[in-house]
C-alpha cells in the first residue's frame, strides 16, 4: 500500500467517525432539550402586548411564529443573530400563536432562541394588530408608534434595513 492510499484510508476513517459523531449527538439532543428548559412560555394578552410595547424604551420588533411553519424556520436564525448583534439596543419579542407550549419549547431550543418569547395559541395578538398568519414582524420605534409590519418570511436585507430605520429614529 503507498502512503497516499494509507492517508485516503485515514481520511475516510476519521470522516466515517465524525459523521457518526455528529448523528449520534443529533439523537441526543432531540426533545431532551425542552425538558432542560424548565417552564413553559408565558401566556400573554393584546393589552400586555400593547402594554410592553409602549413601556419600553427602545424600539421593539416582534415576530409571531409557530414551531410548524416552515417559513418561521427558515428566518429564525437570521433573528437569533439580529438579536446577538443589536439585543442592548432593540427588543426582540417572540409570540407562539397555535401552538403547544412542548412544540414551542423544542423549536426554541433547537434556533437557539433566547430573547423573550410569549405563547398564544389562540392567535389574538397578531388579530389585535390587524394581521394574521405567521411569519409576521412588526417593527415599533421607541415611541411605539407602529413602523412597519412585513408579512411572511424577513430575509436578511428587509431586516437590515428597517432595523436601520429604528435606530436612526
Amino acid at each position: 500500500m503507498t502512503l497516499g492510499a494509507s492517508v485516503g484510508l485515514v481520511r475516510a476513517f476519521t470522516l466515517r467517525r465524525a459523521v457518526a459523531l455528529v448523528v449520534i449527538l443529533a439523537a441526543c439532543g432531540g426533545s431532551a432539550v425542552p425538558l432542560a428548559l424548565g417552564e413553559d412560555l408565558p401566556p400573554t394578552s393584546p393589552e400586555e402586548i400593547q402594554t410592553l410595547i409602549a413601556q419600553t424604551d427602545t424600539p421593539v420588533i416582534i415576530n409571531v411564529w409557530a414551531s410548524w411553519c416552515i417559513p418561521c424556520r427558515s428566518e429564525a436564525p437570521l433573528l437569533v443573530a439580529a438579536y446577538e448583534s443589536l439585543g442592548d439596543q432593540i427588543r426582540f419579542v417572540g409570540v407562539d400563536i397555535s401552538d403547544t407550549q412542548r412544540a414551542a419549547l423544542e423549536f426554541l431550543a433547537e434556533f437557539g432562541i433566547e430573547y423573550e418569547n410569549y405563547f398564544d395559541p389562540n392567535r389574538t395578538v397578531p388579530a389585535s394588530l390587524g394581521r394574521a398568519g405567521v411569519p409576521l414582524t412588526f417593527f415599533f420605534k421607541t415611541n411605539g408608534e407602529l413602523s412597519y409590519v412585513h408579512p411572511g418570511v424577513i430575509d436578511e436585507r428587509t431586516l437590515a434595513l428597517r432595523i436601520d430605520e429604528l435606530l436612526e429614529g
